[in-house]
């Protein structure tokens, strides 16, 4: 049976016209380690003003007994339910530049009808390049710069990050569909993978989500100084040296990541992701390292935006 992908969406009325703009995208349900994606996307609908344009149904799209929305109880009765809500959201930077933004929980069913839906959606509103970001975790330290590994559906999209070489099979997600599927519509997509130190995975790292923007804004030329970003970026990097200063142990353990990471840039080896997974003790440190920080959040967490 044949489902018509203009049936999951609602395209405002006074949605505007967004000719050539960028069309940003993170669905919260995937891997997104230091929770660099969703760090991202909520700086640009806090810091930035925005109008939603497009509403996604999400009664067909989400699971709500694996993810269920919250509900406030009150004085003996329910007084609210907290709808969750996907949909595309029109954004302007600081030169009052167009760019879209999806975003809210990745869906749980129906992903072909939705990346057909999207195709729509980026006809309707002649848009750009579909941008993905999120984090993933890599053997390398906090007191080095964090890699990004680039992807597209053209070579020349991501010139100037780092690439996967090899052939590998990985678990799906929404996103990549989108990505993938674009490309087969002759539309360009591409996305960035920012390295998040392993041992900070769980954690909230708004180190990585500013390097995300700084690479989002060198390729569509969007001016977003990501200030707030900035200063949670330094006040979380000042709690982490603090609790590494706190461990002998700990700080050897930054030591070699440092010394693999520095071996790895002086041999001009690319794909440092790679490299970390293949450190024989990598598991092992991160495993030490994830408790004494889990040990440490319970008195001490880092700050957050």
């Amino acid at each position: 049976m044949q489902h018509d992908p203009e049936e999951l969406f609602e395209l405002t009325q006074a949605a505007p016209e967004a000719a050539d703009a960028p069309l940003l995208h993170h669905l919260e349900g995937f891997i997104d380690a230091g929770g660099a994606g969703r760090l991202l996307a909520e700086h640009l609908l806090e810091d930035y003003e925005h109008e939603t344009i497009v509403r996604f149904d999400t009664d067909r799209l989400i699971d709500y007994r694996s993810r269920r929305p919250l509900m406030t109880f009150e004085d003996g009765h329910w007084v609210s339910y907290e709808t969750p809500e996907l949909g595309v959201h029109l954004i302007r930077d600081t030169n009052d530049k167009p760019f879209l933004l999806l975003t809210g929980p990745e869906p749980d069913h129906e992903w072909e009808l939705f990346a057909a839906a999207m195709l729509k959606v980026s006809e309707r509103l002649n848009v750009g390049p579909a941008i993905s970001f999120l984090g993933i975790p890599a053997g390398v330290p906090h007191t080095r710069p964090l890699g990004v590994i680039g992807h597209g559906t053209r070579d020349d999209l991501v010139t100037g990050s780092q690439r996967l070489p090899n052939r590998i099979q990985l678990p799906g997600s929404a996103a990549s569909l989108l990505e993938l599927r674009f490309g087969e519509a002759g539309r360009d997509a591409l996305g960035f993978a920012v390295q998040v130190p392993h041992y900070l995975a769980q954690a909230v790292y708004p180190s990585a989500a500013l390097v995300l923007l700084s690479h989002i804004s060198e390729f569509t030329g969007l001016d977003l100084p990501g200030v707030d970003l900035r200063v949670a970026s330094e006040r979380t990097l000042e709690a982490i040296e603090k609790q590494v200063a706190e461990s002998a142990e700990v700080a050897e353990l930054v030591r070699a990541l440092e010394q693999q990471y520095d071996a790895a840039a002086e041999e001009e080896e690319s794909g440092l992701l790679a490299d970390g997974e293949q450190m024989p003790t990598g598991d092992e440190l991160a495993a030490q390292f994830e408790r004494f920080l889990a040990d440490q959040q319970r008195r001490n967490d880092p700050p957050e935006l």
